[in-house]
């Protein structure tokens, strides 16, 4: 860690460690400055410059934070752990615009994710045969259209979310109500073992933190900051999920729920939802075409993996479905909106109107991997110029 990253780092220890400060008021702090050390440094102007009441800046100035700070700081240097704080132009958009946001993370596995448009797929710890089916069915489409899921790592519900999307592209992200060194629960530990390897495991609290009770409300507001909708796939009526459905409601993002059996107690409180307005979701599909304007504001902000190459000159095949003809670039191009990429475009022209090609298909001919592809065919699914078939065949819409 860099001088000036372990100045940040410690910044934002000892605001987050000073007694009656909360996200709100670091949001309101960090907002007025250019860098969490800039802040710090120049506590005794905040009452000046609007950001906090004189008696919380007295408060701050006396530094009943420095004991705590301190012990965290050297627990975290300790224990090498990898640190994300506010100003690092990684730390998620998403998460900083909400009302609550956390002033750090903690992380182990691909960063990258952060990035991924991401969904949060939440329930029950007791859970159903029918609803674990329904979230592996939905949590491995997700991933396969390359979206993030996150969940919270427990188990039932949240265990098979994070397995089976880490069968796909998308991965998944892991929140914690703990410290990034403790594993809890002890039963997830594969999983935990599988997400640092392929997917992603983020918390704000420190080392050491045991998973309290009081720390999940915490954990589910992270959960729905980082996604753009939140899936309640089986939950009672007082189930927690239900927190993080009325989190993801104050934070604007969309609210699904999966329906189950009349007169199961474990699906009340998806009822509850859908009575409350929810979105009842059957499928990954129902998602994505709800989401499909945020996935592609998103998709489209994610610089492209595709090579920049020559449309084949002979027709492409694909098993089971008849040739297709050659589609040159202008027979394509002409009707085009604006702003679609020279890989989009690309990609538009390897396919026909009035065939099916499949995705590995699409993969070997523009020598591509699969991430950038899916990603590529979701953004022109959503802007209605790409069809989706069963199987992963693909046609021009």
């Amino acid at each position: 860690m860099s001088l000036d990253a372990a100045k940040e780092f410690f910044s934002c220890l000892a605001l987050r460690h000073t007694p009656g400060l909360g996200p709100r008021s670091w949001k309101s702090i960090l907002s007025a400055y250019e860098s969490a050390f800039e802040a710090v440094s120049d506590a005794r102007n905040w009452a000046g410059r609007k950001v906090l009441p004189r008696n919380r800046v007295d408060v701050f100035m006396q530094e009943p934070w420095r004991p705590a700070a301190e012990a965290e700081y050297r627990a975290a240097r300790a224990a090498k752990l990898r640190v994300l704080t506010w100003f690092d132009p990684r730390f998620p958009k998403r998460l900083r615009e909400i009302p609550d946001p956390p002033i750090l993370l903690y992380f182990c596995g691909d960063m990258s994710l952060l990035k991924n448009p991401a969904v949060a797929v939440v329930g029950a710890r007791e859970c159903t045969l029918l609803g674990l089916r329904s979230v592996e069915r939905i949590s491995a489409d997700l991933s396969r259209f390359g979206v993030t899921v996150v969940s919270g790592l427990a188990a039932g519900i949240d265990r098979q979310a994070h397995q089976s999307a880490l069968t796909g592209i998308g991965s998944s992200i892991a929140v914690l109500g703990a410290g990034l060194d403790i594993h809890y629960p002890p039963e997830n530990e594969d999983l935990r073992r599988a997400l640092e390897a392929q997917g992603l495991v983020v918390t704000e609290f420190g080392p050491g933190t045991r998973p309290e009770a009081r720390n999940f409300p915490f954990r589910n507001r992270i959960i729905s900051g980082l996604s753009l909708g939140v899936l309640v796939a089986e939950a009672a009526s007082r189930s927690g999920s239900l927190i993080t459905a009325r989190l993801a409601t104050e934070h604007g993002r969309e609210v699904f729920a999966l329906p189950g059996p009349l007169g199961q107690p474990t699906f009340a409180g998806c009822h509850k939802l859908i009575k409350q307005g929810a979105a009842l979701v059957e499928n990954a599909e129902d998602i994505i075409r709800t989401l499909r304007y945020q996935f592609a504001a998103e998709l489209s902000a994610v610089p492209s993996a595709l090579p920049v190459q020559e449309v084949p000159q002979t027709p492409l095949r694909a098993t089971s479905v008849r040739p297709l003809p050659t589609v040159s670039p202008q027979q394509v191009v002409r009707e085009l909106p604006a702003n679609l990429t020279d890989d989009e475009r690309m990609l538009l022209s390897s396919l026909s109107a009035d065939g099916k090609l499949h995705i590995d298909s699409l993969i070997q001919t523009l020598d591509a991997d699969c991430a950038a592809v899916s990603r590529r065919l979701l953004v022109l699914e959503l802007h209605g110029l790409v069809r989706q078939w069963p199987g992963m065949y693909y046609s021009l819409a």
